[in-house]
C-alpha cells in the first residue's frame, strides 16, 4: 500500500477528496505553533477550502513543534509532504474524508531555532498563528500575570540565549522584522481561553518587555492579537483510526485526523498584514467575539467538565456513553439552562436553545469516540477558564450554583485516583502531585482541595459554595457518581 505523499495522489484509490489545486504553486503566509488534531481539522482545513476554490494560494502554512514530543510530528510530516487524511464522522455512519494539502512545511524548533525565527522574519509570512492548549500562555491562574519564574522563560530571557520557548521565538522575529524595517506580523491565537488574543497580547508583551522595554511597548502598539472563538470536537487520533484510513483510501497515514462534522470559527478582523478570505470559507468575522467565546467556553466546554469526571467515575469510557445517558443529559441540559445561560449575554444570530440541544448530540455522537480520559485531562488548566467564572458570577448575582459546584467535587473525586469499581485513574494535569495529594486527604479533611487558591482563588471562604460543593462530595463519597446527579436534578 502507498505512503501518503505527492507523487501517490493520482494512486489514491479510495473515495477520499483530494487537493484541486497544484500544490507546488502555493506560497506560505502563515506560521503555526501547535500542529495537533483540532488545528489540523480546523484551521487547516478552512484553508485548504478556500485553496480547493482557486484562493488564499498564498496563504499556506508552515507548521512549527517546540516540545520534545513534537519530533513525532516532523517527522511523519517530512515523510507525508505534510499531507493527511481528514475524516469527518457523522452521527448515522456516513464518513467523509478528504486529503488536506494546506500546511507545506514542517519546522521542529529545537532542531533549528534560527530556521524558524528566520522564517518568521521573513515579509512573506503575515500571520503567526496559536495552538498552544491553555497552558502554553504561561499565565498565573488567579492574578493572570505572566510567569516569568519558568524555567524555560528564564533561560530565553537571558541575553544572548538561543530561543526554546513560543514567547522566545516569535519574539525573536519580531525584533528582527523591527530591525529591518518590516511590519509585524498578525499573532492569531485559536485556543479556548476566554479573550485568547487578550491573553496573548498580555503574555507577549510582558515576555518582549522583559528581553528589551523598548521592543515591548512597540509590540504592544503595533503588533495586533485578534480574539477568536474556534470548535470542532476532534478526539485523538488511535490505531483504529489509521488502520480504517489505510481500508478506505488504500493509502497509508501515519496521523490521520478523524472529527465532528460541526464547525465553527468566530474571528475580530483585526490583521496588520492583510488575511486569506477567511468568511468565503464559513468563518464568521465580527468586531466583538466575547458573546461566542463565553457561549461557547462556558456551555460546551465547561459542560465537558461536568460530563467527563461523572462518568469516568460511573464506569463510562467514551462521551458518547456519558451523553447517551438521560441522567447524564439531564444534568447537563440542567447546568447549560440553571447555571451557564443566566452568565452570558445574547449572542447575535444565535438561538441558544437550540445550541444547547445540538450540543447533546453532538456529545452523543458514537462514532467520533471521544474519550472521556481525554477530556478529563489537564483539569487545572482547563476549570479555571471554564467553570470558575460561572461560579463566581453566579455568587455575585445570587444565581444558582450547585450544579457547578457538584462538578468541581466530581473533579476532586477523580483526582483520588480510583474509580467506583475500584480500577485506578491515570490522571494527567501539570499539578497533578498536588492535586491528588489534597484529594487524597479530603476524606478527613473536605476542604482540602479547594483550598489551592492558585486555583480557586477565594472559593473556600464563600459558604455558600463550600456548602454546595461538600454536600456533593460527601454524596459521591458515600453514595457515587448516578446518586449524586439523581439528587442534583431532582432540585428544582
Amino acid at each position: 500500500m502507498p505512503s501518503l505523499k505527492n507523487y501517490t495522489l493520482p494512486d489514491v484509490p479510495g473515495p477520499v477528496s483530494q487537493p484541486a489545486y497544484n500544490r507546488s504553486q502555493l506560497t506560505g503566509g502563515i506560521v503555526h505553533f501547535g500542529v495537533g488534531g483540532f488545528h489540523r481539522a480546523h484551521q487547516a482545513m478552512y484553508l485548504d477550502r478556500l485553496m480547493n476554490a482557486g484562493k488564499a494560494l498564498d496563504w499556506a502554512i508552515c507548521g512549527v513543534g517546540v516540545l520534545p514530543g513534537d519530533a513525532h510530528m516532523k517527522k511523519v510530516m517530512d515523510s507525508q509532504d505534510c499531507l493527511y487524511t481528514l475524516t469527518v464522522k457523522h452521527a448515522d455512519g456516513i464518513r467523509h474524508g478528504r486529503i488536506i494539502g494546506s500546511i507545506i512545511n514542517y519546522l521542529f524548533a529545537p532542531d533549528d531555532p534560527e530556521a524558524v525565527i528566520e522564517k518568521m522574519a521573513s515579509p512573506a509570512i503575515r500571520i503567526v498563528s496559536l495552538t498552544v492548549t491553555e497552558g502554553g500562555y504561561n499565565f498565573h491562574h488567579v492574578t493572570g500575570e505572566f510567569d516569568a519564574d519558568n524555567p524555560d522563560v528564564v533561560h530565553d530571557l537571558q541575553p544572548g540565549a538561543t530561543p526554546r520557548t513560543t514567547f522566545g521565538l516569535i519574539t525573536a522575529a519580531l525584533a528582527r522584522r523591527r530591525q529591518r524595517g518590516l511590519a509585524p506580523f498578525t499573532v492569531m491565537s485559536c485556543d479556548n481561553i476566554q479573550g485568547n488574543g487578550n491573553v496573548a497580547r498580555e503574555m507577549f508583551t510582558a515576555f518582549a518587555a522583559l528581553k528589551d522595554p523598548e521592543l515591548g511597548a512597540w509590540v504592544r502598539q503595533n503588533v495586533p492579537f485578534p480574539n477568536s472563538m474556534v470548535d470542532r470536537i476532534t478526539p485523538a487520533t488511535t490505531g483504529e483510526d489509521r488502520q480504517a484510513a489505510s481500508l478506505e483510501y488504500g493509502v497509508e497515514d501515519a496521523w490521520p485526523v478523524v472529527c465532528e462534522p460541526f464547525e465553527q470559527w468566530v474571528l475580530e478582523d483585526h490583521f496588520s498584514l492583510g488575511r486569506p478570505p477567511l468568511e468565503d470559507a464559513g468563518v464568521q468575522l465580527v468586531a466583538d467575539v466575547e458573546p461566542y467565546e463565553l457561549m461557547k467556553l462556558r456551555l460546551l466546554n465547561a459542560s465537558h467538565q461536568g460530563m467527563c469526571y461523572f462518568g469516568h467515575l460511573a464506569g463510562y469510557t467514551y462521551a458518547h456513553e456519558a451523553a447517551q445517558d438521560p441522567l447524564f443529559a439531564r444534568f447537563l441540559l440542567d447546568y447549560m439552562y440553571k447555571e451557564a445561560t443566566p452568565t452570558l449575554e445574547p449572542v447575535p444570530g444565535i438561538d441558544l436553545d437550540s445550541y444547547k440541544q445540538t450540543l447533546i448530540d453532538r456529545f452523543s455522537n458514537e462514532h467520533i469516540r471521544d474519550t472521556l480520559a481525554r477530556l478529563c485531562a489537564e483539569s487545572s488548566d482547563r476549570i479555571p477558564k471554564w467553570l470558575l467564572p460561572v461560579i463566581n458570577t453566579n455568587l455575585e448575582r445570587g444565581g444558582d450554583i450547585h450544579r457547578s459546584a457538584a462538578i468541581v467535587a466530581s473533579w476532586a473525586r477523580y483526582a483520588e485516583g480510583v474509580d467506583e469499581q475500584g480500577n485506578s485513574i491515570d490522571v494527567v494535569d501539570r499539578l497533578k502531585e498536588p492535586l491528588m495529594a489534597a484529594a487524597a486527604r479530603q476524606r478527613k479533611e473536605p476542604l482540602a482541595f479547594i483550598s489551592n487558591r492558585q486555583i480557586f482563588g477565594d472559593l473556600i471562604d464563600n459558604q455558600l459554595f463550600v456548602q454546595a460543593y461538600t454536600e456533593a462530595l460527601n454524596t459521591l463519597h458515600k453514595a457515587g457518581a448516578r446518586a449524586t446527579l439523581e439528587s442534583l436534578t431532582s432540585q428544582p
